[in-house]
């Protein structure tokens, strides 16, 4: 009888990670014997995650030979080279060293899924169909599942929940028909993503493989997909062998990381395989699908944050186009429709904890999933509120102020949205905070230029005070109070031209990045 598995998600194992970091980290000296219990701390949590026992073995004699006390010279920061040391194996750990294919732009492009059944398959052609219709292209599905009982109305109801076009037959039963006559279809119609989902089966049968092989001769596809469910653990890399040894597989997705302890144990083994994994799958919702990079995937496991994919978020909603509210802001001006948009821009970035994730020492498990589905269960009615103001409320200067001269529009505005008065007053108070703190920022001369010249020290530590009193005391405290605030600010002006880690600016969030001994006994501060 197998002993049950604990549930551990990638987070703790992060945190599992981070702590003997940071145990070394506040070590008054840094010696072998410190170096080694924190490798002890780390390989064990690497273990209890199921990743291969040859893996974590390797990794230790690797992070061992790099890291020499002897001809290390007394100035150099041994806690920071250790740290390096530490991310860079676990990097390798997980990167294959395998371009993935990347669409074109323009001209059809087909993507064939295969897997075993019970993989999440259907689910996540849905999701990466999605995905790619949030970023303007033209998507679509077809179903050529013809072996599983109700897949193409499954596939069709997650389609049209999700508006993206769809084929598949209730009649026909040869799946390489359907998957031929879908892709033919789409392609006249000039769709970009053809996306074609393949039925799965219980085990490795070689029928499985002989209809994998017909259907994909049929379609010709540009790249073909491995689905892989992470609760196997290591066992994947059995699994995506035998796929790959069939069929040209591209590419892998692994699904079910939300809330699983072998989910190490998947990432890793799928990786000594060479098949670069190209999207991980963190929930159940269409927007849950997370594009997997190595070297920031492994910083937010740290909770060193990613900025440069935060910012590439950002620059998608192309804030600077919106050259009328950059106008406002630099004379201090801000409007509820204002505030409105911004709420618009930030159910655009997409789920709450991937962008907490992306924030230097900042960790989504601090508010909990009940705390995340709260906050966006918040963010919702605050706009449910704001479409129940009418246009003069919106655009007025006065925001807050015309709601308390007079309390009618108060009343009116919580019977429009079926929410409390109070619940309107919290807005205007939010609202309030905003204002004022756009107003601070409307005065800070070269905020808004983004020409390279520096900000004023003290204006921009007044405009940081600000944040930091708008903020839950929690999310403060994670992210190490004023100073974190501070640390984030800068890591963000950085993270233009800093690389994936802005220079691994964020390992200083993991705590005692003081001086070395040498640098102690001289009297220096490290910076």
């Amino acid at each position: 009888c197998a002993l049950p598995i604990s549930k551990m998600v990638l987070a703790e194992l992060g945190s599992k990670i981070t702590s003997a970091i940071r145990k070394m980290a506040n070590a008054s000296v840094v010696d072998e014997e410190v170096l080694n219990t924190m490798l002890k701390e780390i390989c064990a949590a690497l273990l209890e995650s199921d990743v291969n026992v040859k893996l974590v073995g390797a990794l230790r004699q690797n992070i061992r030979k790099s890291i020499d006390f002897e001809e290390m010279a007394s100035g150099l920061n041994k806690r920071r080279i250790i740290q390096k040391a530490v991310f860079d194996e676990l990097c390798k750990m997980l990167d294959p060293g395998v371009k993935p294919w990347q669409p074109t732009k323009g001209k059809p492009n087909t993507i064939m899924f295969v897997g075993l059944q019970g993989s999440g398959k259907t689910t996540t052609c849905t999701k990466l169909a999605y995905y790619y219709l949030s970023k303007g292209w033209k998507t679509c599905l077809v179903c050529a599942d013809t072996f599983r009982a109700g897949a193409f109305d499954q596939l069709k109801q997650n389609a049209t929940k999700a508006r993206i076009p769809f084929y598949g037959s209730y009649t026909e039963t040869d799946p390489a028909a359907i998957a031929f006559d879908g892709v033919a279809k789409f392609k006249r119609e000039g769709f970009e993503i053809i996306i074609v989902d393949t039925s799965g089966r219980h085990k490795q049968e070689d029928s499985l493989f002989e209809e994998m092989l017909q259907v994909s001769e049929a379609v010709q596809p540009d790249n073909i997909v491995f689905v892989m469910d992470a609760t196997i653990g290591q066992a994947c890399e059995l699994q995506a062998k035998a796929f790959k040894d069939k069929v040209n597989v591209g590419a892998v997705i692994i699904t079910k990381l939300d809330g699983h302890a072998k989910g190490g144990g998947a990432l890793s083994a799928v990786a000594a395989t060479q098949s670069p994994i190209v999207f991980i799958g963190t929930g159940e919702h269409i927007d849950e699908l997370e594009q997997f990079r190595t070297r920031p995937f492994i910083s937010k496991l740290l909770g060193m944050g990613d900025l440069a994919g935060l910012m590439d978020r950002v620059s998608e909603l192309k804030l600077e186009d919106n050259k009328e509210l950059i106008d406002k802001l630099k004379h201090g001006q801000f409007t509820l429709r204002d505030m409105y948009e911004q709420f618009q821009n930030i159910q655009k970035l997409g789920p709450l904890s991937q962008v907490m994730d992306m924030i230097p020492g900042f960790n989504s498990e601090v508010l909990g999933k009940g705390g995340q589905q709260e906050s966006a269960a918040k963010l919702r009615r605050s706009m449910t509120i704001m479409d129940s103001m009418c246009d003069d409320e919106l655009d007025s200067d006065g925001g807050a102020k015309t709601f308390a001269k007079q309390r009618s529009r108060v009343l009116r505005v919580a019977r429009g949205a079926g929410v409390h008065e109070v619940e309107v007053d919290e807005l205007l108070f939010q609202y309030g905070k905003f204002a004022q703190l756009v107003k601070k920022m409307g005065g800070v001369k070269n905020l808004f230029k983004g020409n390279g010249e520096k900000v004023n020290p003290n204006q921009m530590a007044k405009i940081n005070q600000s944040m930091a009193k708008m903020m839950d005391p929690r999310v403060l405290q994670q992210m190490g109070g004023m100073a974190g605030i501070q640390n984030m600010m800068k890591q963000f002006q950085a993270a233009g031209g800093a690389g994936p880690l802005g220079g691994l600016g964020g390992l200083g969030g993991l705590g005692g990045m003081g001086a070395d001994e040498g640098d102690k006994k001289k009297g220096r501060r490290k910076r």
